[in-house]
């Protein structure tokens, strides 16, 4: 009995493949907030996750110890003052003197030189004020820009510092979130085939779509940017980021998804993957002839697929019958019954009805 396989008469036809790409995002701006002073955090303002805005108070750092600094260096610097004008009032009744002849040059130069001394000294006691209230403002850790909290390792009792390893937070600013994938030098030679340049690939790229790790598209297409120039020896990869919209903040740093890539071609043949076997990295598909008898035949592909189709470059032309599924169980030479993949479809399901409706043994 000839056995039956769904075959396929070939058409050309418009394709657009989309390529997939293992992403992993990241915000617009991520920056660790880190504390300028030392002390313990007294208060935390935000939960980790809360949305902040640029100038919103993050942290609470103890600040008794600068307030007192504040006051110590506003002290200083009132004293620096009185010295000026003691300084300054000797200074002037040594140049009446002077003048007079009541004193020499030496008594006045010692007066102007005691002047300018009281003077250098208010100006280091008004540095040593206004860096005190600088830490004193320190004690308030503010957030540099829009965003949203990261995690919070430390809670309120902590000891911080400058020198710490772990920052207090994170704020990533994710209004837009970019995209960072890789691209092997076989798939960027496709984009290069016509010789542009990198700035000319970025401008004729098409939108981009993320398909999310529950498998969903994301509901705004994004638009390729950067390509690095060099291709990494360790990997044989470009590194490529992609930017995406992100207003109602779904997209989150740190996240991983697929970046797609449409790529289209025009006036394409088109064959499914099942129709295709593979021997010693070539690919072949079973003509079929006017008596219904196949002939394995090789082919060259397209490097871009879609996971289901691949376009065939060379090897098949319009019009050509080709068997589209069971070439596994096929050999050069054999006869066949031929059917439509849809007959083919209707056949399967009219089995597996057959099989759940039988009594089970």
């Amino acid at each position: 009995m000839v056995a039956e396989y769904a075959v396929t008469t070939l058409s050309s036809s418009d394709v657009e493949l989309k390529s997939s790409y293992p992403a992993v995002m990241k915000g617009k701006q991520d920056i660790e907030i880190r504390p300028q002073i030392s002390g313990f955090i007294t208060r935390l303002c935000v939960d980790e996750g809360s949305v902040v805005h640029k100038g919103q108070i993050l942290f609470q750092i103890d600040a008794v110890q600068y307030e007192e600094a504040v006051n110590v260096a506003r002290s200083a610097v009132n004293v620096a003052k009185a010295n000026v004008a003691t300084a300054g009032l000797t200074a002037e009744n040594k140049r009446e003197l002077a003048k007079s002849n009541v004193i020499g040059s030496y008594d006045l130069q010692l007066a102007e030189n005691s002047l300018l001394s009281a003077k250098a000294l208010l100006s280091q006691a008004n540095a040593q004020f206004i860096s005190a209230k600088k830490n004193l403002s320190y004690t308030r850790v503010t957030s540099p820009s829009n965003g949203v909290v990261g995690s919070i390792p430390f809670r309120v009792g902590s000891l911080v510092s400058p020198t710490g390893t772990t920052p207090l937070t994170t704020v990533s600013d994710i209004s837009d979130m970019y995209a960072y994938f890789s691209m092997t030098e076989r798939q960027l030679l496709v984009l290069t085939a016509n010789g542009d340049s990198p700035k000319e690939i970025l401008k004729k790229l098409p939108d981009v779509e993320l398909k999310m790790i529950d498998g969903n598209l994301y509901g705004q297409t994004g638009k390729v940017e950067t390509m690095s120039g060099v291709i990494d020896q360790s990997t044989g990869s470009v590194s490529v980021r992609a930017k995406f919209p992100n207003k109602r903040h779904m997209l989150r740093s740190g996240g991983t998804g697929s970046v797609l890539v449409p790529y289209k071609l025009n006036n394409c043949i088109v064959v499914p993957q099942n129709a295709t076997y593979e021997v010693q990295d070539k690919k072949f598909v079973y003509i079929v002839d006017s008596k219904s008898i196949v002939k394995s035949t090789p082919v060259e592909i397209f490097q871009l697929d879609d996971g289901k189709n691949y376009v065939v470059t060379s090897g098949l032309k319009v019009g050509d019958k080709i068997v589209a599924e069971g070439v596994g169980t096929l050999r050069d030479g054999m006869q066949i019954k031929e059917i439509t993949p849809e007959q083919a479809a209707a056949k399967k399901a009219s089995a597996e009805q057959a099989a759940a409706k039988a009594p089970k043994k």
